[in-house]
C-alpha cells in the first residue's frame, strides 16, 4: 500500500460540483491508494458517493462542491463525502423499482464497504464508507 500506512494518514480534496469531477475524485484516490487491495472497491465507493452528492444536493447547482476525505491507517481506510446540502432528508438506502434509473447508488456502497455512516455536517451531510484491511466486506476487522 502507501509507506505512510505505518500510522494514521488523512487526506483531504475538494471539487466543484461539475459531473467530470467524479473521474478527479477517483483517479485522486488510486493515486493514493496505489498497491492497495482494496483501491477497486475504494474508488467505486468515491465514484458513487460523489455523483449522488453532485446528482441530489446543492453540491451539483452553481457554485456548489463536494469534500473528500480519505483516511488510512493499518487496519482502515475511510472515505468520506461531504455534500453542500440543500435536502430535507439524510441519504439512505432505498429499494427501488426495477424500472428505476437511481436509487442504488447507496445500497451498493452499503454492500462493498464494511461500515456505511451517514451524518449532519455543516448544512450538508456527510457519508462515510469504512473499509477494514485483510478483511471481505461483513467481515470483522480483527
Amino acid at each position: 500500500m502507501h509507506e505512510y500506512t505505518s500510522t494514521a494518514r488523512v487526506w483531504g480534496l475538494t471539487c466543484p460540483g461539475f459531473p467530470e469531477e467524479v473521474s478527479r475524485a477517483r483517479r485522486w484516490t488510486r493515486d493514493i491508494l496505489r498497491g492497495s487491495p482494496l483501491v477497486e472497491d475504494a474508488e467505486l465507493i468515491v465514484s458513487e458517493l460523489s455523483a449522488n452528492a453532485i446528482l441530489h444536493t446543492a453540491s451539483g447547482g452553481e457554485s456548489g462542491s463536494f469534500h473528500l476525505a480519505l483516511g488510512v491507517s493499518p487496519r482502515v481506510i475511510a472515505l468520506s463525502i461531504t455534500d453542500d446540502g440543500g435536502t430535507g432528508s439524510a441519504p439512505k438506502v432505498e429499494d427501488p423499482g426495477e424500472d428505476a434509473v437511481h436509487g442504488r447508488g447507496l445500497g451498493m456502497v452499503s454492500v462493498i464497504a464494511h461500515r456505511v455512516v451517514v451524518h449532519d455536517s455543516h448544512g450538508g451531510h456527510t457519508v462515510t464508507a469504512e473499509l477494514f484491511t485483510g478483511t471481505r466486506p461483513g467481515g470483522s476487522p480483527c
